[in-house]
Order: C-alpha cells, then structure tokens, then sequence
C-alpha cells in the first residue's frame, strides 16, 4: 500500500507552483497561516512547517510583524 503524501508537502507544492506560474509574484504577501490553513483545511502548524521549509530555501521570506512575502529572485535568475 503506497504512503500517503504529508499535507505539509501538498501544501509546499502548491505554494511553489503558484510562484512558478506567477499567481504569487515576487513581493507578494501571503495570506497569514491562520488563512492558509482553513483554506487547506488543515493545522497551523501543519501550514506553518510547510512556509517555514520555503523561507529556509529563499523562496519565500519572512519579516517579524509583518508577513511573509515571495522573494524576490536574485537577478541572475531573472
């Protein structure tokens, strides 16, 4: 019987796909973890894991009291 994906990596996947096509652009606020989570109807720390592991690989960025943003790519790969 095959594993079941965790919902953190949905959730991460999703994320990522929505930057890579350009439904979240660079500098763009993400909804805040509470909204993320009814909206993957899911725990926030499950929505929490998953944005902290795409602040960690510089793909998103978050500023204390102020949200989490889409970073802003470095210009050699623009």
């Amino acid at each position: 019987m095959p594993h079941a994906v965790p919902l953190w990596r949905v959730i991460r996947d999703d994320l990522r796909a929505r930057i890579k096509v350009g439904i979240l652009k660079p500098g763009d606020k993400l909804p805040s973890t509470r909204e993320l989570a009814d909206q993957y109807e899911t725990s926030s720390v499950t929505v929490r894991k998953a944005v902290d592991i795409l602040i960690e690989s510089g793909e998103l960025l978050g500023r204390q009291g102020m949200g989490v943003f889409v970073a802003i790519p470095p210009a050699s790969d623009r």
